[in-house]
């Protein structure tokens, strides 16, 4: 137990032979659990945990008989977590590179200040975040600035950091079943955690770069992550702001939104109706200009509401 809170350590590994073993004995003695989820690996690392298990009574390994992706590995972890009646959730991936010496930040930070999960932010943790490839870096700010507009957490970046800590009590509460099951998994989870309020906090936390291999495929997750953050935008908004309490983000987002495409539509045809010997006249142009603007004026009213809104 940690602070009188028990914690489980939730590790989603696929083909991490090499690496699991020092994953699982790293992690600290006042952990109560260590569930492994072994996502239809292809080498030893059944093996590897089997092993690990001998020597630690506290590891667990589960094993699908598919492959499912981090997010559905970590979110199997989640249940099981909650079945064994755990307090505290905390997500070590496989490849031993989310070092175990800071999950104490982690644990302090969601216990001391009332937190409902927190995630290790690595450009925090300034100048280690450099230690990030380039095109990592450039890609990780991309999406960190798409999930704030789809999560409402204005205030979190390094969105793709998967070292997280989560009360059990807030996954609960979750619809676990739409948690997203590959490398959209953390984009999904903090836009779940907005839709009940949870209040998310970054942590400074360094990641070890090491001898394992991203198994992310930008042609491949991207394309993924981004329809995920776009469908869960939406549902956010819904959900928060028109089902379960209606808000005038609501109302400015959606009137400046049909008023912003009014403008747009009405403006191309203005445009298209211009080529050639036809002028378009003042008031057709008018049309178009002052539904624009003010259609952007909601969407930024819209926009800082939002960000006002966001759970502290």
């Amino acid at each position: 137990m940690y602070k009188s809170k028990k914690v489980a350590v939730v590790v989603p590994a696929y083909n991490e032979e090499g690496l699991i073993a020092a994953t699982l004995r790293g992690v600290p003695e006042f952990v109560d659990s260590i569930v492994v989820i072994d996502d239809a690996s292809m080498d030893a690392t059944a093996a590897c945990v089997t092993e690990v298990a001998a020597d630690d009574p506290r590891v667990v390994l589960m094993r699908h008989a598919d492959n499912q992706g981090v997010g559905g590995a970590v979110v199997d972890g989640y249940r099981q977590a909650i079945e064994d009646g755990m307090d505290i959730a905390v997500v070590m991936a496989g490849d031993n590179q989310m070092p175990s010496e800071h999950l104490t930040r982690l644990l302090d930070h969601l216990i001391d200040n009332g937190y409902d999960a927190v995630k290790g932010n690595r450009f925090l943790a300034s100048p280690t975040a450099m230690n990030m490839p380039r095109h990592r870096i450039l890609g990780n700010i991309v999406l960190t600035l798409l999930t704030k507009l789809a999560s409402g957490y204005w205030s979190i970046f390094d969105a793709q950091n998967g070292y997280w800590a989560v009360t059990t009590e807030s996954l609960r509460r979750l619809d676990l079943s739409r948690i997203a099951q590959r490398y959209d998994l953390e984009n999904s989870m903090l836009i779940s955690m907005n839709i009940i309020n949870a209040r998310v906090a970054d942590v400074a936390i360094p990641a070890v770069y090491g001898k394992e291999q991203s198994a992310i495929r930008l042609w491949r997750d991207v394309p993924r992550i981004l329809g995920t953050l776009f469908t869960g935008f939406w549902r956010r908004i819904f959900l928060k702001y028109v089902l379960y309490n209606f808000h005038p983000i609501a109302l400015f987002f959606f009137a400046g939104l049909a008023l912003v495409l009014w403008g747009v539509g009405v403006g191309a045809w203005a445009v298209a109706y211009s080529i050639g010997p036809e002028t378009a006249s003042s008031g057709t142009v008018m049309l178009s200009v002052l539904p624009f603007l003010l259609g952007f004026q909601l969407l930024l009213a819209a926009l800082v509401l939002d960000i006002i809104n966001e759970p502290r």
